[in-house]
């Protein structure tokens, strides 16, 4: 039986993260082959809320011409993830003050008054739980699974991840260079507010000496008593690498920005903090670098571009076999699918039974563990 045309909307939400390109692409190009319409919306759901807000057309038609030359581009051709949470979007107050509605009802109607039933929406955890919302109102949706943190439940890995991996990793191999010239300490701050998948794999890959995760609370004396062991068997030099969430023991994350407009409180300083106390208890030179951002800009990786393409053909995929309120993911080899409310509001942390956090101890990474 002939399949009938249908009109999808694409949103991608939440932080950026190498192979958002590479995933509308391919939905666009799948969808395309089928007689479906695809039409994306500007400024995650802001195209919707706040068509006043965007740059240039706030819903625009994508055609396969449109996303020619796109894969290896970082970033999004539909402009910002990160504005638009329609669950906690920011109205004017009484007061003049900005106050949180949700408007997932607003979404669903202008949706359908473009003649859109169906969305494919690419995000992280918060997104996934805006996707689960906007189903049980009665959209059509599939997720695809997007973070560089690599914490979205569900999945064996998320697009971007890998990217992020790969530059950390980079800059680990360049520091452990200075830091050997130098007869340094360099403390290397990356993502990871939850979960330490990019501290954990870029540290092992890049050979560092501590690798602090925020699933370990770890002990201050561990890490000095791992610093000065490497000073008295010749070693000049050593490299921490902590995730953002990571914490000491009978100590708390650093937050530097509280929550703001629907958005989560701002981690970091934990880098700082290590460079202060590390210093004063090893007498060594000490530095940070905080990597931040880097992590999420740039060109995604081959395995990214490839998977990306892969999670955005099985959204399409998916749809065509009827299935509605699922988010594509990687399952061994495979691409399969899990229901979206077995994903909203279920982290992924690092198991403390995961096989490269046992790696990383065989091969004697301090883990600040006592």
């Amino acid at each position: 039986m002939a399949l009938l045309p249908r009109r999808i909307g694409i949103v991608t939400g939440g932080g950026d993260a190498p192979g958002l390109n590479a995933v509308i692409r391919a939905v666009v190009l799948s969808a395309c082959r089928l007689g479906w319409e695809c039409w994306g919306i500007r400024d995650s759901f802001n195209g919707l809320l706040a068509p006043e807000r965007c740059e240039g057309e706030p819903v625009l038609r994508l055609l396969p011409a449109d996303v020619r030359g796109i894969a290896h581009l970082g970033g999004t051709m539909l402009g910002s993830t990160s504005r638009g949470n329609p669950l906690h979007y920011p109205v004017p107050g009484p007061d003049g003050q900005p106050v949180m509605q949700d408007r997932s009802d607003d979404v669903v109607r202008r949706c359908r008054q473009r003649g859109i039933e169906t969305l494919v929406i690419a995000g992280g955890d918060s997104t996934m739980a805006i996707a689960e919302c906007l189903q049980r109102k009665g959209m059509a949706v599939v997720g695809v699974p997007k973070t560089i943190d690599n914490d979205l439940a569900g999945t064996w890995q998320t697009f971007g991840f890998d990217s992020a991996v790969a530059f950390a990793t980079a800059c680990i191999d360049r520091l452990h260079s200075t830091a050997d010239s130098q007869h340094r300490v360099l403390v290397v701050e990356v993502m990871g507010r939850h979960a330490g998948w990019i501290a954990l794999h870029a540290g092992l890959a890049a050979a560092a000496h501590v690798v602090l995760l925020p699933e370990i609370s770890f002990d201050l004396d561990v890490v000095v008593a791992c610093i000065l062991g490497r000073d008295a068997a010749g070693a000049c030099h050593s490299v921490v690498v902590v995730a953002e969430g990571a914490h000491p023991r009978d100590g708390s994350v650093g937050v530097l920005a509280a929550p703001r407009d629907g958005h989560a409180e701002r981690l970091g300083g934990i880098g700082a903090w290590l460079e202060q106390h590390l210093a004063g208890r090893t007498g060594k030179e000490c530095r940070t670098v905080v990597l931040g951002h880097l992590l999420r800009g740039g060109a995604p990786s081959a395995f990214d571009r490839v998977i990306a393409a892969r999670f955005g053909a099985a959204a399409i995929r998916a749809l065509a076999a009827g299935q509605s309120g699922v988010m594509v993911a990687l399952q061994g080899d495979a691409i399969g699918t899990v229901p979206l409310a077995a994903v909203a509001g279920h982290a992924r942390a690092v198991p403390l039974g995961d096989d490269t956090l046992a790696t990383a101890r065989e091969l004697g990474i301090c883990l600040g563990e006592r």
